[in-house]
Protein backbone atom coordinates (compact mmCIF):
# COMPACT_ATOMS: atom_id res chain seq x y z
CA UNK A 1 0.00 0.00 0.00
CA UNK A 2 2.71 2.47 0.94
CA UNK A 3 4.48 1.98 -2.35
CA UNK A 4 1.38 3.04 -4.30
CA UNK A 5 0.65 6.25 -2.38
CA UNK A 6 2.42 8.19 -5.11
CA UNK A 7 4.46 7.46 -8.22
CA UNK A 8 8.09 8.11 -9.21
CA UNK A 9 6.73 10.67 -11.69
CA UNK A 10 5.88 13.06 -8.84
CA UNK A 11 8.24 15.21 -6.84
CA UNK A 12 7.22 13.39 -3.68
CA UNK A 13 7.80 10.01 -5.30
CA UNK A 14 11.28 11.10 -6.29
CA UNK A 15 12.38 12.15 -2.81
CA UNK A 16 10.34 9.70 -0.70
CA UNK A 17 12.15 7.00 1.31
CA UNK A 18 12.57 3.63 -0.37
CA UNK A 19 11.42 1.42 2.51
CA UNK A 20 7.68 0.73 2.55
CA UNK A 21 7.16 1.62 6.22
CA UNK A 22 9.09 4.84 5.85
CA UNK A 23 7.11 5.71 2.71
CA UNK A 24 3.85 5.25 4.60
CA UNK A 25 5.04 7.41 7.49
CA UNK A 26 6.27 10.11 5.13
CA UNK A 27 2.98 9.96 3.22
CA UNK A 28 0.96 10.53 6.39
CA UNK A 29 3.24 13.38 7.43
CA UNK A 30 2.95 14.89 3.97
CA UNK A 31 -0.86 14.85 4.15
CA UNK A 32 -0.83 16.64 7.51
CA UNK A 33 1.73 19.21 6.36
CA UNK A 34 -0.28 19.70 3.18
CA UNK A 35 -3.36 20.66 5.20
CA UNK A 36 -1.26 23.22 7.07
CA UNK A 37 -0.15 24.70 3.75
CA UNK A 38 -3.73 24.97 2.48
CA UNK A 39 -4.76 26.50 5.81
CA UNK A 40 -2.00 29.10 5.58
CA UNK A 41 -3.07 30.00 2.05
CA UNK A 42 -6.71 30.27 3.17
CA UNK A 43 -5.70 32.89 5.73
CA UNK A 44 -4.06 35.03 3.05
CA UNK A 45 -7.37 36.46 1.93
CA UNK A 46 -9.46 39.50 1.16
CA UNK A 47 -12.79 39.04 2.99
CA UNK A 48 -15.34 39.80 0.27
CA UNK A 49 -18.93 38.48 0.30
CA UNK A 50 -20.15 35.93 -0.61
CA UNK A 51 -16.75 34.47 -1.62
CA UNK A 52 -13.45 35.61 -0.13
CA UNK A 53 -10.37 36.07 -2.28
CA UNK A 54 -7.83 33.48 -1.07
CA UNK A 55 -4.81 31.47 -2.23
CA UNK A 56 -6.53 28.13 -1.57
CA UNK A 57 -6.76 27.05 -5.20
CA UNK A 58 -3.06 27.83 -5.60
CA UNK A 59 -2.29 25.62 -2.60
CA UNK A 60 -4.48 22.76 -3.84
CA UNK A 61 -2.90 22.89 -7.30
CA UNK A 62 0.64 22.85 -5.90
CA UNK A 63 -0.07 20.06 -3.40
CA UNK A 64 -1.71 17.84 -6.01
CA UNK A 65 0.97 18.47 -8.65
CA UNK A 66 3.78 17.75 -6.19
CA UNK A 67 2.25 14.77 -4.38
CA UNK A 68 0.03 13.00 -6.93
CA UNK A 69 -3.65 12.08 -6.90
CA UNK A 70 -3.89 9.85 -3.83
CA UNK A 71 -2.01 12.04 -1.39
CA UNK A 72 -3.40 15.20 -3.00
CA UNK A 73 -7.01 14.06 -2.53
CA UNK A 74 -6.25 12.71 0.96
CA UNK A 75 -4.78 16.09 1.91
CA UNK A 76 -7.84 18.01 0.71
CA UNK A 77 -10.19 15.49 2.35
CA UNK A 78 -8.39 15.83 5.70
CA UNK A 79 -8.46 19.61 5.34
CA UNK A 80 -12.25 19.53 4.87
CA UNK A 81 -12.70 17.17 7.83
CA UNK A 82 -10.54 19.44 9.99
CA UNK A 83 -12.64 22.44 9.03
CA UNK A 84 -16.01 20.80 9.57
CA UNK A 85 -14.85 19.41 12.92
CA UNK A 86 -14.35 22.97 14.17
CA UNK A 87 -10.70 23.71 13.52
CA UNK A 88 -10.34 27.25 12.10
CA UNK A 89 -8.72 26.14 8.86
CA UNK A 90 -11.12 27.77 6.42
CA UNK A 91 -10.77 31.41 5.40
CA UNK A 92 -13.32 32.52 8.00
CA UNK A 93 -13.06 29.79 10.64
CA UNK A 94 -14.65 26.36 10.64
CA UNK A 95 -17.34 24.17 12.14
CA UNK A 96 -20.14 21.91 10.84
CA UNK A 97 -22.35 24.89 9.92
CA UNK A 98 -19.73 25.93 7.37
CA UNK A 99 -21.28 23.27 5.12
CA UNK A 100 -24.26 25.60 4.78
CA UNK A 101 -22.18 28.61 3.77
CA UNK A 102 -22.19 30.03 0.24
CA UNK A 103 -18.48 29.27 -0.19
CA UNK A 104 -18.57 25.58 0.74
CA UNK A 105 -19.15 24.43 -2.84
CA UNK A 106 -15.74 25.77 -3.81
CA UNK A 107 -14.16 23.82 -0.96
CA UNK A 108 -15.86 20.64 -2.17
CA UNK A 109 -14.56 21.47 -5.62
CA UNK A 110 -11.03 21.16 -4.29
CA UNK A 111 -11.47 17.35 -4.22
CA UNK A 112 -11.92 16.75 -7.97
CA UNK A 113 -9.42 19.54 -8.63
CA UNK A 114 -6.80 17.71 -6.58
CA UNK A 115 -7.60 14.40 -8.27
CA UNK A 116 -7.33 15.75 -11.82
CA UNK A 117 -4.07 17.62 -11.22
CA UNK A 118 -2.65 14.80 -9.10
CA UNK A 119 -3.50 12.22 -11.72
CA UNK A 120 -1.73 14.31 -14.35
CA UNK A 121 1.31 14.49 -12.06
CA UNK A 122 1.22 10.71 -11.57
CA UNK A 123 1.44 10.41 -15.36
CA UNK A 124 4.52 12.65 -15.49
CA UNK A 125 2.96 15.93 -16.63
CA UNK A 126 4.32 17.92 -13.69
CA UNK A 127 7.59 18.16 -15.67
CA UNK A 128 5.86 19.75 -18.68
CA UNK A 129 4.90 23.39 -18.19
CA UNK A 130 2.29 23.86 -20.92
CA UNK A 131 0.53 20.55 -20.29
CA UNK A 132 0.52 21.02 -16.52
CA UNK A 133 -0.82 24.57 -16.85
CA UNK A 134 -3.62 23.35 -19.14
CA UNK A 135 -4.60 20.60 -16.71
CA UNK A 136 -4.56 23.04 -13.79
CA UNK A 137 -6.84 25.43 -15.69
CA UNK A 138 -9.28 22.64 -16.51
CA UNK A 139 -9.32 21.38 -12.91
CA UNK A 140 -9.75 24.92 -11.58
CA UNK A 141 -12.63 25.46 -14.02
CA UNK A 142 -14.38 22.37 -12.64
CA UNK A 143 -13.91 23.74 -9.13
CA UNK A 144 -15.59 26.96 -10.28
CA UNK A 145 -18.49 25.02 -11.79
CA UNK A 146 -19.13 23.19 -8.53
CA UNK A 147 -18.69 26.35 -6.47
CA UNK A 148 -20.99 28.48 -8.64
CA UNK A 149 -23.65 25.75 -8.70
CA UNK A 150 -23.54 25.54 -4.89
CA UNK A 151 -23.71 29.33 -4.63
CA UNK A 152 -26.70 29.39 -7.01
CA UNK A 153 -28.52 26.91 -4.79
CA UNK A 154 -27.71 29.11 -1.79
CA UNK A 155 -28.85 32.34 -3.47
CA UNK A 156 -31.92 30.71 -4.98
CA UNK A 157 -33.04 29.29 -1.64
CA UNK A 158 -32.49 32.57 0.17
CA UNK A 159 -34.19 34.73 -2.44
CA UNK A 160 -36.87 32.27 -3.49
CA UNK A 161 -35.96 32.72 -7.16
CA UNK A 162 -34.82 29.14 -7.75
CA UNK A 163 -31.61 27.61 -9.03
CA UNK A 164 -31.75 28.63 -12.70
CA UNK A 165 -32.57 32.27 -12.00
CA UNK A 166 -29.79 32.39 -9.39
CA UNK A 167 -27.10 31.15 -11.78
CA UNK A 168 -26.25 34.56 -13.35
CA UNK A 169 -25.82 36.37 -10.01
CA UNK A 170 -23.92 33.36 -8.64
CA UNK A 171 -21.52 33.49 -11.59
CA UNK A 172 -21.13 37.25 -11.28
CA UNK A 173 -20.38 37.02 -7.56
CA UNK A 174 -18.57 33.70 -7.34
CA UNK A 175 -16.57 33.41 -10.55
CA UNK A 176 -16.27 36.54 -12.64
CA UNK A 177 -14.17 38.58 -10.13
CA UNK A 178 -11.75 35.66 -9.65
CA UNK A 179 -11.08 34.40 -13.18
CA UNK A 180 -8.01 36.53 -13.87
CA UNK A 181 -6.57 35.90 -10.41
CA UNK A 182 -6.97 32.14 -10.76
CA UNK A 183 -5.38 32.25 -14.19
CA UNK A 184 -2.35 33.89 -12.59
CA UNK A 185 -2.39 31.44 -9.66
CA UNK A 186 -2.45 28.41 -11.93
CA UNK A 187 0.38 29.90 -14.01
CA UNK A 188 2.44 30.49 -10.87
CA UNK A 189 1.75 26.96 -9.61
CA UNK A 190 2.71 25.37 -12.93
CA UNK A 191 5.91 27.42 -13.23
CA UNK A 192 6.87 26.66 -9.63
CA UNK A 193 6.34 22.90 -9.96
CA UNK A 194 8.16 22.52 -13.26
CA UNK A 195 10.94 24.71 -11.88
CA UNK A 196 11.21 22.46 -8.84
CA UNK A 197 11.95 19.53 -11.16
CA UNK A 198 14.93 21.46 -12.45
CA UNK A 199 16.26 21.82 -8.92
CA UNK A 200 15.74 18.11 -8.27
CA UNK A 201 17.68 17.21 -11.43
CA UNK A 202 20.55 19.46 -10.42
CA UNK A 203 20.66 17.95 -6.94
CA UNK A 204 20.66 14.37 -8.20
Amino acid sequence: MAVTLTTPNTLLGTVAPKANSARLASGIATVVLGTLFITLCSKINVPTWPISVTLQTLAVAMVAAAFGARIGVATVALYIVEGLSGLPVFSVGGGPLYALSPAFGFILGFLPMAFIIGRAADMGLSRKLVQLFAVMLAADALCFVIGVAWLAVYIGSKSGTGFVAALPPAFNAGALPFLLWDLLKMAFAAITLTGAWGLVRKAS
